[in-house]
């Protein structure tokens, strides 16, 4: 191996493996159990194995991202990229199948055979209890991965692949907190985002350095065309690091105030390896600042390319450490312990959370309950679009500020339906449930398409010449991808919306979305998207393939709004409750009762629809007013340039019918 490549990944493996045991030693992660001791080799191994796991996921899924925005396809730093990304994967799949055999042991201490017993036993933990389940659906898509990543090179491959790369962290963000216990939905997003972005961050600088054009010279460039330049690099690495250090420092916050309970939990041995690994953190963030600042623009000099790869070295080295710590606090007890409480209500029972108190007026404004995805997913929604405003005002063009202050109030209000007292209280009553569903579908999706984003992406974020493929890039091809072309025409984004009123209501979606955490995050996305692009076909500036006639748009809403209300009306007549053991079972002594709430649920779904539809209506007509407008006027302008020839051409053959008419009666009359 070339003497670059080696000095990253040992200098990587070293930091990660001190940290891991001296984590191990401090926490008590490594103690064997009273009852049940599976043996230090168990005891030991599993971090070490989910260690490995963490690194080889980095690998993964860095390597694809940092291949898709910074490198070209077809190149060979493009294919060296992804096959790094299939080592890792295949690395991933090995670890991960381990670990689930480490974690079977550790949780049952079985004893070790080869006779069918164990067999069965081992069969049962990964076929039948979530945490075998999410350890198997793990290894599989890691494999899944890896085949892919080897034999689907193409842009629409690598982006696919990546997105299931991505998704291969959700069943171990599931099993990474107890489902009850209190903060559960906290945990997993925080444990989901931190995983995903240190994997991006990582995977990113272990990619740099085996493109190090030192760590390539084995095999020289076929042309000019072929050699990679390291600032340019390097610089959207960067981007790429500054976005996942943010992400990775807000979900660490979140998942730290879940695992302690108490500030002064700090002391505890957990919280002196949080105190580590964020000392850890901020000192890859002033790595990173220094190098964004001060190195990349001079990296064009041989001595400054060998001072960024050691400074990349140290980095490494930071990262490894940070690594082992996260490995060994997976495997620490937390303060707030492991056991839901021996007595719980029957709120708690449902949802883990103690049930709140009523509902009253100030609470509409004041209650919070945060979900950190989507807090992380509304903070960059509007820095990213306040950053593209002001690369338009600084270049010299102006953006409405009425659009400006559009995209504001729905980020504002999607913050307060997935952050505020709709999130606090959707799990207890019904009619909360439902208000936010429509604030979602319909409020949210008016205000964030006014603001035409993909418009102000496409005007602010730079247009690549060297092949690769930026923001920019990706926002035309998925506006011109046949999925798009699809799912934005205007009958197929009405159907969606119409057809996920019921089919959520009326079928088991909804009581997967009540009892299952993805099941409540899909419900979220799902009704946000769909409104979107309803509202997109129907008032939206942003490019799309195909739009009605505003007569047709007019006639399309009318349509959507009449399904609407009777959607409505078919809830305020239901005699039995929608997931009655759910919503019949809370135990509220306050507020109407579950039957009452229902009822008050489809009267907000029949009535609070007709605000936007009115809204949507009133648009639409000014719209098809001014396309009017300015139609006659470029019919004006047409006839001022040519002097109204056409006018005069048809009043002349008018004239010329006249005429001729005139002598046929003449004729007659003679």
């Amino acid at each position: 191996m070339n003497p670059y490549r080696l000095a990253g990944l040992a200098t990587l493996l070293a930091g990660a493996t001190v940290a891991v045991i001296a984590a191990l030693l401090v926490g008590g992660g490594a103690v064997p159990p009273r009852l049940l001791d599976p043996g230090p080799i168990v005891m030991w191994g599993l971090p070490v194995v989910k260690l490995i796991a963490n690194l080889a996921a980095a690998a993964m899924l860095g390597s694809l991202v940092l291949a898709l925005f910074g490198l070209r396809s077809g190149q060979r730093s493009f294919d060296i990229a992804l096959d790094t990304a299939s080592v890792g994967a295949a690395v991933f799949t090995l670890a991960s199948g381990v670990t689930a055999f480490l974690t079977f042991m550790a949780a049952f201490n079985p004893k070790l055979s080869a006779d069918r017993s164990f067999g069965e036993q081992f069969g049962r933990f990964l076929l039948e209890l979530p945490l075998g389940q999410a350890w198997l659906i793990t290894t599989v898509m890691g494999a899944v991965v890896t085949l892919l990543v080897f034999g689907w090179r193409s842009w629409t491959g690598t982006m696919l692949t990546a997105v299931l790369a991505a998704a291969t962290f959700l069943p171990m963000a599931t099993q990474g907190h107890s489902g009850d216990l209190a903060g559960h939905t906290v945990a997993v997003n925080a444990i989901l985002l931190h995983t995903i972005g240190a994997a991006v961050w990582l995977g990113g600088v272990m990619l740099l350095v085996l493109l190090r054009p030192g760590a390539m010279r084995d095999r020289a460039p076929r042309d000019a065309a072929e050699r990679i330049d390291l600032p340019l690099l390097v610089a959207r690495y960067s981007s790429l690091a500054l976005a996942a250090f943010v992400v990775v420092a807000v979900s660490g916050v979140a998942r730290t105030v879940v695992a302690l309970g108490d500030w002064s939990e700090l002391l505890s041995p957990y919280g002196v390896i949080v105190i580590a690994k964020a000392a850890l953190l901020a000192g890859l963030g002033l790595f990173g600042a220094w190098y964004r600042r001060r190195l990349i623009p001079h990296l064009s000099g041989e001595r400054q390319k060998r001072s960024f790869f050691r400074l990349i070295l140290g980095e490494l080295l930071l990262m490894g450490l940070a690594s082992g710590a996260a490995a060994a606090l997976a495997r620490t007890p937390p303060p707030v312990g492991e056991e839901p409480p021996a007595v719980q209500t029957p709120a708690q029972r449902l949802t883990r959370e103690v049930l709140p108190p009523e509902l009253s007026l100030d609470r509409w404004f004041t209650s919070i309950d945060i979900d950190v995805l989507w807090l992380v997913a509304v903070g960059f929604g509007v820095v990213f679009y306040i950053a593209g405003v002001l690369r338009l005002h600084r270049r010299g063009d102006r953006w409405p500020i009425q659009r400006t202050v559009f995209w504001m109030l729905g980020m504002a209000l999607l913050l307060w339906v997935t952050c505020g007292p709709l999130n606090r209280y959707q799990e207890y009553l019904f009619s909360v449930h439902m208000l936010g569903h429509m604030v979602l579908s319909m409020a949210i999706p008016l205000l964030l398409v006014s603001g035409a984003p993909i418009t102000l992406a496409l005007r602010a974020v730079h247009k690549r010449e060297d092949g690769t493929r930026g923001g920019r890039e990706w926002i035309m091809w998925a506006v011109h991808s046949p999925f798009s072309r699809v799912v934005t025409h205007p009958f197929v984004a009405a159907a969606i919306f119409v057809v996920s009123l019921w089919a959520f209501y009326f079928t088991d979606l909804v009581r997967w979305a009540m009892y299952d955490h993805l099941g409540h995050e899909w419900m979220i996305l799902h009704f946000l998207l769909s409104g979107y692009l309803f509202v997109m076909s129907l008032i939206g500036v942003d490019p799309v393939p195909y739009r009605l006639p505003h007569a047709g748009r007019l006639i399309t809403l009318i349509a959507v709004m009449a399904m609407h209300a009777f959607f409505g009306m078919a809830i305020m007549m239901q005699e039995g409750l929608i997931v009655a053991e759910w919503f019949g079972s809370m135990g509220r002594t306050w507020g109407p009762t579950p039957l009452e709430d229902q009822y008050i649920g489809g009267g907000i779904a029949w009535s609070v629809g007709e605000i936007p539809t009115l809204i949507l209506a009133i648009t639409v007509a000014m719209q098809w007013s001014r396309s009017d407008a300015r139609l006659q006027r470029r019919r004006d302008r047409h006839a001022d340039r040519t002097g109204d020839a056409e006018l005069e051409e048809y009043n002349a053959r008018l004239a010329e019918i006249a005429e001729r008419d005139r002598r046929i009666a003449q004729r007659e009359a003679h």
